[in-house]
């Protein structure tokens, strides 16, 4: 009796040990899991906060005008452009007006670069000045319109304007009754002679009997220099006059002289609502937003950005509101055409405006042979100024 009583009185104390040892092992692990929980949250947490911080990461925006917003051409469009970055970013830019394309223009790239991420440099002159100031600021992303030069920091963007020029030239043609088109062009650079070769023969295909006569005003942004510019054409007998410029004076003079008239870059059918065509027109936003972007995710290189009708960075402006539906119709046919790849616009054979052959039956031109094109089309009456 005895050794029973001994006997259960150990196996009650081992039982009782077991179950301490189990309830000891579960609170064990039941911190271990707290703590583990505990841990887990505290790191979510931080790569949350490290999340925020790199979305509350805003770049610093510049913007270097060649002219003012309110010219109505291109700096309003870069200007729109802009404040599409500031919308969908919730920042504020800084824009500098009225920037030559000199020196002055270097030493507002520099001080711009000591306390700027981003600098779009917004004319075709700056681009030494851009490339002088990138070497020394190597942290700094740069952009430079229409330009050719790059760097490791440096990036290039351009429209594809001799689309939107096609398609302009197209109205052109079929409006001109008498097959006399005038042009005003700009500055003789790569930019303005493309548009002004898309252009012509673009009408020329329309409108076979077609000449464009060019005159050159050599500004950007001079009305009383380009309204003369226009009054020489016009004086000629004119039926159409397109002008490459920033200001709408030139349209303004044709109407004046009941003429058609064509501007740059933005609508500006208000400066001529009854004789006003269409232009060709640039849309920058879209691509000033995917550049910042890109530099925000960490994903930006240095490229020669070119975008054209398909991108949605060329188009053309709302046709005015005495321009017949038929040209508006043909006008549309071509752009699907050229779109879809069907209208190749330098394909040869293609003749100078001296004779000479400069592309062959059978093949075209290439973006790069495009972007610095230095002769006009058979069917221009004019010249490029010699420096």
């Amino acid at each position: 009796m005895e050794f029973r009583k001994k006997w259960i009185s150990q196996f009650l104390f081992a039982t009782f040990m077991l179950v301490l040892l189990f309830a000891l092992t579960a609170c064990s692990q039941g911190s271990d899991s707290s703590e583990g929980t505990k841990e887990k949250e505290e790191n979510t947490a931080a790569e949350n906060s490290s999340d925020d911080s790199k979305e509350k990461k805003m770049p610093r925006v510049a913007f270097v005008y060649i002219g003012v917003p309110s010219d109505g051409g291109w700096t309003k469009t870069h200007d729109e452009g802009r404040e599409l970055v500031d919308k969908t970013f919730g920042i504020k830019s800084t824009t500098v007006e009225n920037v030559p394309e000199g020196p002055d223009a270097e030493r507002v790239l520099e001080e711009l670069a000591q306390d700027h991420d981003i600098i779009f440099a917004t004319s075709y002159g700056y681009m030494d000045y851009v490339i002088n100031v990138a070497k020394k600021y190597p942290n700094v992303t740069f952009l430079h319109a229409t330009g050719y030069k790059k760097a490791e920091n440096v990036g290039t963007y351009q429209v594809k304007g001799w689309e939107s020029s096609y398609l302009a030239g197209t109205a052109a043609g079929l409006l001109a009754k008498n097959g006399k088109i005038g042009y005003v062009g700009a500055f003789p650079i790569p930019e303005v002679i493309y548009s002004i070769n898309a252009f012509t023969l673009a009408a020329k295909a329309v409108n076979p009997d077609v000449e464009v006569s060019v005159v050159w005003s050599n500004t950007w942004f001079d009305p009383t220099a380009e309204k003369q510019a226009a009054e020489t054409l016009l004086d000629q007998g004119i039926d159409v006059l397109a002008n490459y410029q920033d200001s709408p004076t030139g349209i303004q003079a044709a109407a004046e002289r009941n003429v058609w008239g064509m501007g740059n870059d933005a609508d500006m059918s208000a400066y001529a609502p009854e004789t006003y065509i269409t232009n060709p027109i640039i849309n920058w936003g879209d691509y000033y937003v995917q550049t910042v972007q890109s530099w925000i995710d960490g994903r930006w290189k240095s490229e020669s950005y070119l975008g054209g009708l398909k991108e949605g960075m060329a188009n053309i402006a709302p046709f005015g509101k005495n321009v017949p539906d038929k040209v508006k119709q043909k006008v549309e046919e071509v752009r699907k055409s050229i779109i879809s790849g069907e209208t190749v616009i330098f394909k040869g054979p293609l003749y100078d405006n001296t004779g000479q052959l400069r592309v062959a039956e059978g093949e075209s031109l290439t973006d790069e042979q495009i972007l610095s094109m230095d002769w006009l089309v058979e069917g221009v009456k004019g010249s490029i100024p010699k420096n």
